[in-house]
């Protein structure tokens, strides 16, 4: 990794950190900060884009993304694109959880990593190369099992942001390749 891939991975493990103390005070809150989620359609709510990504529906929810966000992050951030995927699946994601899913309110950072499991595996696609095979595989053999969240249909999970991340992780792969590829042709 370069020193750009660290200086991304350190804003991931900062990410996780402060996710972290939200959760503590909204925990202390009754998670009343939840309130402040993504929901769709509501324009009084199109911050959730964003804040989305930041707010859990508890501990147990927190705890079960924080290892897949530390490790699959850590992949994306070692193809040097670790900041521009997050931003792009985050901004992605919120966007397509707030124009199409259900009406109800949808936290949690699964969506995030839904998408760096999608970046990976498009990136691997778009950008063969040994390196992006090998990142891809490991991606595969550590999570694969990930694909099977994108058919929970249970009425208390995000399974819209599961998929619209998973989308979001493939379509930001492709426009990161061709922004490079372009970049190149100069």
């Amino acid at each position: 990794m370069n020193s750009q891939s660290i200086k991304d991975f350190k804003l991931l493990l900062a990410f996780v950190v402060l996710i972290w103390l939200i959760e503590l005070i909204n925990i202390a809150l009754n998670h009343n900060l939840n309130q402040y989620g993504l929901l769709p359609r509501d324009l009084g709510h199109l911050y959730g884009v964003v804040t989305m990504h930041f707010l859990h529906g508890g501990l147990y929810h927190l705890i079960a993304n924080t290892i897949p966000l530390i490790v699959l992050g850590f992949l994306v951030c070692a193809t040097n694109k670790g900041k521009e995927a997050t931003l792009a699946i985050m901004l992605l994601t919120g966007i397509m959880v707030w124009i199409f899913a259900r009406s109800a309110f949808h936290v949690g950072a699964s969506g995030l990593v839904m998408g760096y499991f999608g970046f990976l595996l498009g990136w691997a696609y778009f950008n063969r190369n040994i390196k992006n095979i090998i990142l891809a595989l490991v991606t595969v053999f550590l999570y694969g099992g990930l694909a099977f969240s994108l058919l929970d249909f249970r009425s208390w999970v995000s399974f819209e942001g599961h998929i619209f991340g998973f989308a979001s992780g493939i379509v930001t792969a492709r426009l990161l390749v061709r922004k490079r590829q372009r970049k190149t042709k100069k």
